[in-house]
């Protein structure tokens, strides 16, 4: 008598990789169509002055914002949230600040806009418990 196995096979080790692909080529397509969207920022003129530059291992600053039409937003990182009021900058800095002490803050005013809106903001930084601002410009074309 022979052993003769019938109908019995072995177990396949191989992963079917085709639908992690198909997976991967829709998240990416997700991710280049939304990249632009999450990447948006506040847009201003700024005036031009010689200044310091910011060193490469310094946190990534609080940026404050005034645009040309007085609007105030606050940037953290790669968002950029508008304010209602000088209140709302104040609050929201101050909690910002209240997960990390160290982050520096910066102000970025448009060219046309007044000096008292930019004052205006820096004193809301100061009430949100802001010790020290810096100033955004950019630099002089040569």
């Amino acid at each position: 008598m022979q052993n003769i196995r019938k109908g019995r096979s072995h177990p396949v080790a191989e992963i079917n990789v085709v639908p992690y692909i198909d997976v991967m080529l829709v998240l990416l397509v997700i991710f280049i169509a939304t990249a632009p969207v999450v990447m948006t920022g506040v847009t201003v003129d700024l005036p031009q002055a010689q200044a310091e530059t910011m060193n490469e291992d310094q946190k990534t600053p609080i940026i404050a914002t005034v645009d040309k039409e007085g609007r105030f937003f606050v940037s953290i990182d790669t968002t950029s949230e508008q304010m209602g009021s000088l209140d709302a900058v104040s609050s929201y800095v101050a909690a910002e600040l209240a997960k990390d002490p160290s982050r520096p803050v910066v102000v970025q005013g448009d060219a046309q806009v007044s000096y008292n809106s930019v004052i205006q903001l820096m004193n809301a930084l100061k009430q949100g418990g802001v010790k020290s601002v810096g100033l955004v410009t950019d630099p002089i074309a040569e």
